[in-house]
């Protein structure tokens, strides 16, 4: 479970979730763990108990998720604090500091975690493509590089008051979906349920997004162009002429991830489509997606989502 940080920071996510990694300087970083039969997707709403009073305040993290949080009531009584319809977009890999924004603790508001493939329309594409996708271009936000810590946490714009009793219809509507699995179309309903609040979210960003940084790209393109390879990270940088530390540390600050797991990210999810649209042995699809073999695989995969291969296939098919 994602920690709560401070009295004065985000509320809590309330979202299954572990630490994945901990970066040099010592900041965890929250993998998002799916819910067997229901979309990478979770709501909460947070109305100012102090749910998780044993972490420590402060507590700076990141996540390998998209957070969206949408403030229905915040004080607002002075600079800085959260106010009526404040909609903070998180990144993946965006460090929080909860100090950096005040008064979430006298606040309701709603948290949104999710991963794109949740998207039927995002899942179809390359993880690769989703940093500078329409539907997450409130998501682009300033790199997480030296000083981002002591920026607010991407607070993006301010849902207009006419359009607020939507998005909490909305986000009403999702929670009860997801509260409830097993109901016919559950599935189908949250993720139309998200597409929509996504859609609004992207309509309400800027009209002139920064545009896709030079580098990036290049590792990018590198990526897609060698994933189905048993390439490594430092393969990658050899490639484009960097030394691997350099480049590792170069994708992490403007991206928010290190190159090593961009690479598993573009395998995970081409391992994801291949057991969904096939009926291929595990070995092959380990060869199909630069894997080293089948126990390898289902080592990986079993640590990403907490589940087998196998049991994940036939749950997509169920």
């Amino acid at each position: 479970m994602v920690p709560r940080p401070a009295d004065d920071a985000l509320p809590p996510l309330r979202t299954p979730s572990s630490v994945r990694t901990v970066r040099p300087d010592g900041t965890p970083v929250y993998r998002y763990q799916p819910r067997l039969g229901m979309p990478p997707v979770n709501v909460n709403l947070h109305d100012g108990a102090d749910e998780h009073p044993h972490l420590p305040p402060g507590h700076r993290h990141a996540h390998d998720f998209y957070v969206l949080v949408l403030v229905e009531r915040g004080p607002g009584q002075e600079d800085g604090a959260a106010r009526d319809g404040d909609l903070y977009a998180v990144p993946p890999g965006r460090t929080i500091d909860p100090g950096t924004v005040r008064g979430f603790a006298d606040s309701r508001a709603w948290t949104l975690a999710f991963t794109p493939d949740a998207v039927p329309s995002l899942a179809s594409v390359s993880p690769l493509a989703w940093t500078h996708h329409p539907l997450l271009a409130l998501f682009e936000a300033e790199p997480d590089g030296p000083g981002a810590a002591d920026r607010p946490p991407a607070l993006s714009t301010n849902v207009p008051a006419g359009e607020r009793p939507r998005w909490s219809a909305w986000l009403t509507e999702l929670a009860e979906e997801l509260a409830a699995p097993g109901r016919l179309g559950a599935r189908d309903a949250a993720s139309a349920l998200l597409t929509r609040i996504l859609i609004a979210a992207a309509r309400l960003a800027s009209s002139a997004p920064a545009p896709p940084d030079p580098l990036v790209t290049r590792v990018f393109d590198e990526i897609e162009a060698t994933f189905r390879d048993p390439v490594s990270a430092a393969d990658v940088a050899r490639a484009l002429g960097y030394t691997p530390g350099y480049l590792t540390t170069a994708v992490r600050e403007r991206t928010g991830r290190t190159l090593l797991e961009w690479i598993t990210e573009r395998r995970m999810t081409e391992v994801r489509r291949v057991l969904r649209d096939t009926d291929l042995p595990l070995a092959v699809v380990a060869a199909r997606t630069g894997l080293r073999d089948a126990t390898y695989l289902v080592r990986r995969f079993k640590d990403r989502y907490g589940i087998t291969p196998d049991r994940w296939r036939r749950n997509e098919r169920s």
